[in-house]
């Protein structure tokens, strides 16, 4: 099994946790979720696993539409160019791209510690209190989305502390032995402080003693984020490529 053939699988597989309260459904290699009115998840992974039917995508599409959602759709680069024809055909285009980066987890667990990440951590247990503060790093109208993260079944959630406040939230969940880190947010006052930095440590030893052997990472390429994940020993891997219908 390739590398990013099992990231897809994972990632596919992982997506259902944020339908846990709305719906999920498979068109082929595609896994569809609906998590609620108007959210970001509301999207398909492909799993890596073929190109979609025609067929396929048009369960998609009408699952879509019957949701009030845009079909939008995940795909990881190796993956992207045998569905390009097709997805061009039903007037797919390309939305963003994110930068796919990953982290072996074998050499435990001293090893996983980078340098200047002295600033305490804890894991969160309230779903809620964790999405408020995720969302105050995030900005506007991103609180409910971070209500669906941050509740999805699997999520562990956790908070980087400076000067006695929670300065920055993380989260990771883990499938098939890939820890997917994400829910990465900064509160605006807190920014350049190392919180970030000690998030990624401390995720990355609490997905090692979970039991992953790999982690990964999803940022937006040239920014502060990126540079954070490369020097916290991440190396880039490929990309996540998003079409949507127009």
């Amino acid at each position: 099994m390739t590398l990013l053939f099992r990231i897809a699988q994972a990632e596919a597989r992982s997506h259902t946790r944020f339908g846990a309260h709305g719906q999920v459904a498979q068109f082929g290699p595609l896994t569809a979720v609906h998590a609620g009115p108007n959210l970001p998840l509301d999207t398909a992974w492909h799993d890596g696993s073929g190109t979609p039917t025609p067929d396929d995508l048009d369960g998609f599409e009408a699952f879509s539409a019957e949701h009030e959602q845009a079909a939008t759709l995940h795909v990881l680069s190796p993956f992207a160019p045998d569905l390009l024809p097709l997805l061009r055909e039903r007037g797919y285009a390309l939305d963003y791209v994110l930068h796919l980066y990953v982290h072996d987890l074998t050499p435990l667990p001293d090893a996983l510690q980078p340098p200047n990440t002295e600033l305490p951590v804890t894991e969160e247990p309230d779903a809620g209190r964790w999405a408020d503060l995720s969302a105050q790093g995030f900005g506007p109208g991103t609180l409910e989305i971070m209500r669906v993260v941050g509740g999805a079944p699997g999520t562990r959630r956790f908070v980087a502390w400076l000067d006695g406040q929670p300065a920055a939230t993380g989260a990771f969940a883990l499938q098939s032995g890939v820890a997917a880190l994400h829910g990465t947010s900064t509160r605006p006052e807190f920014r350049g402080g190392g919180a970030q930095a000690a998030l990624l440590a401390h995720r990355l030893r609490a997905s090692a003693q979970a039991g992953a052997d790999l982690a990964t990472v999803f940022v937006t390429p040239g920014t502060a984020s990126e540079r954070n994940t490369g020097r916290a020993g991440f190396r880039l891997a490929g990309m996540r490529l998003t079409f949507t219908q127009s």
